[in-house]
């Protein structure tokens, strides 16, 4: 027993100077820096009329209640409760966690416990003696075996990190998919309610213009008009008719996607039925520095664990070329009767010490290492390419609010124009200063303007959510998604028929 404790603890000895001796090959990942811009275009951000743009604000978690909605709002809880796409980026990333933790696993020895019984029989001519007839017995074995491979040149440790790596890019893949899930909800919810109004406006006007035609042919029946114009005006009429049927299927197609980002199916439409009055602009709009995007961005955090990843796989094999080392060490007991097992005299162990080195591999090292070196700069490159996507993102979505607000500036005009002008001709008419065809006229030019504004209304606002998409929509300032997420879903048993059949039930 003396002895036994005498060579586990050289054993020991062994282990810790390898441990501390040990170390991790390959570069050490540094996070990209910040691009030094001071602003996102060579045009100074300044979004006109009711909105301002704050410089350096931090966009709220629930960016989406900026927009005074309540039941928008309780349209994302519900999607984030039953979306199925979230629910499987949500598996993916637990599948990443789950992978990295369980590589941590080698750093550490590893126990398993074996028992075998034989029934043998052995006949004499096997040892040349035909004569001595067989015999039959039986052996029984139970062992244990420890086996440790010290990570002396970091192999293993780089092979965590980049499996790390890859469960925060399954995490940003997360918050892409919901910020992404967020504004198409938003979006859409908009382009219902800008629909919806665009579809009374074109009905307000076919009911002019049909209002039109039946005054033009009680003129023609007075002599007052000719054939011709009643003509014109039916032909006007059929062409704005043509218009209402295409926005009503938009608009149903709008109900059945908003269904589905929801995670329900299309015959389940939402209750409420969205207009532009149920949405407010937001007044203040915050504008994160542009320092600070590149650590916002879900897709370009995604893009940095992908560079982290490929930076972690060359030190791995920059690892692979060096030795192996493996301890391994059993200890059991062995006898013909299973009551004899733990008897002394039937104790059995053994150690070992296992080197393994590469000596000659045709250079699939050297190519392998060339390899993942290129790897990391096709990772970087791409990493790049990310983050001045995201700034032309922001740049975009800046000029476009800027656009929004000059052409809804000239929409308000334009249709207050065309009122001012209808409200002259009904005080014409109820003094019998003009003509009832020149007040439906009126009327129509004001319904036209009147559906450019609708339009007008319906950019801004869309545009508006586009600028919290573009600046990563704030996850950094509300609760985790993934535990949110994990608390809506549960895990639940698999019910395969595997299990099923196993007998696997409550």
């Amino acid at each position: 027993m003396l002895a036994i404790d005498h060579h586990l603890f050289r054993t020991a000895v062994i282990v810790g100077t390898f441990l501390f001796s040990g170390c991790t090959l390959g570069p050490d990942f540094a996070q990209p820096a910040s691009p030094a811009l001071d602003s996102y275009s060579s045009k100074e951000e300044n979004s006109q009329a009711a909105q301002n743009l704050a410089l350096g604000k931090d966009i709220p978690g629930l960016w989406w209640t900026l927009f005074r909605s309540p039941a928008l709002t309780a349209l994302i809880d519900r999607a984030i409760k039953h979306n199925p796409d979230l629910q499987a980026a949500q598996a993916t990333l637990t599948q990443a966690k789950e992978t990295a933790v369980a590589k941590e696993g080698s750093l550490l020895p590893a126990l398993d416990a074996t028992a075998t019984g034989t029934r043998q029989q052995i006949s004499g001519a096997q040892f040349g003696n035909p004569s001595s007839g067989s015999k039959l017995f039986s052996i029984y074995n139970t062992s244990v075996k420890v086996s440790y491979t010290l990570d002396v040149f970091g192999a293993i440790q780089r092979q965590i990190e980049g499996l790390s790596a890859q469960a925060e890019y399954q995490r940003f893949q997360l918050e892409g998919a919901f910020l992404t899930l967020a504004a198409n909800i938003v979006t859409t919810v908009i382009q219902e309610a800008g629909l919806r109004e665009q579809i009374t406006a074109t009905e307000d006007i076919i009911a002019t213009q049909a209002q039109q035609l039946d005054v033009i042919k009680r003129q023609v029946e007075l002599g007052g008009a000719s054939a011709a114009a009643v003509l014109a005006q039916q032909s006007t009429l059929a062409q704005t008719r043509t218009t209402l049927p295409p926005l009503q299927q938009q608009l149903a197609q709008m109900r059945h996607r908003l269904s589905v980002l929801v995670g329900d199916t299309p015959n389940n439409a939402p209750a409420t039925q969205f207009t532009l009055a149920d949405l407010r602009l937001p007044e203040q709009l915050p504008l994160s520095l542009p320092a600070k995007l590149v650590r916002q961005r879900p897709d370009v955090r995604a893009q940095e664990a992908v560079l982290h990843a490929a930076s972690a796989q060359i030190g791995v094999v920059a690892a692979s070329i060096f030795p192996d080392f493996t301890i391994t060490a059993n200890a059991g007991s062995i006898a013909t009767q299973l009551g004899d097992l733990f008897v002394p005299g039937s104790f059995i162990w053994n150690t070992s010490a296992n080197l393994l080195q590469p000596l000659f591999h045709g250079g699939e090292f050297l190519h392998q290492k060339r390899a993942a070196i290129a790897a990391y700069d096709q990772a970087g490159a791409q990493y790049r390419s990310t983050v001045l996507l995201a700034f032309q993102n922001v740049a975009d979505t800046l000029s476009a609010l800027d656009f929004d607000a000059a052409e809804l500036k000239t929409q308000h005009a334009a249709e207050q124009a065309a009122l001012d002008s209808l409200t002259l001709t009904q005080a014409q008419f109820d003094l019998g200063a003009v003509s009832y065809l020149a007040l439906l006229t009126a009327e129509r030019d004001h319904q036209q303007a009147r559906l450019g504004l609708i339009k007008a209304q319906a950019t801004r606002l869309a545009d508006t959510a586009a600028l919290f998409q573009a600046l990563g929509g704030g996850w950094w300032n509300r609760g985790n998604l993934s535990t949110a997420i994990m608390q809506e879903h549960p895990k639940e048993k698999p019910t395969m028929p595997f299990f099923e059949l196993l007998g696997i039930g409550d």
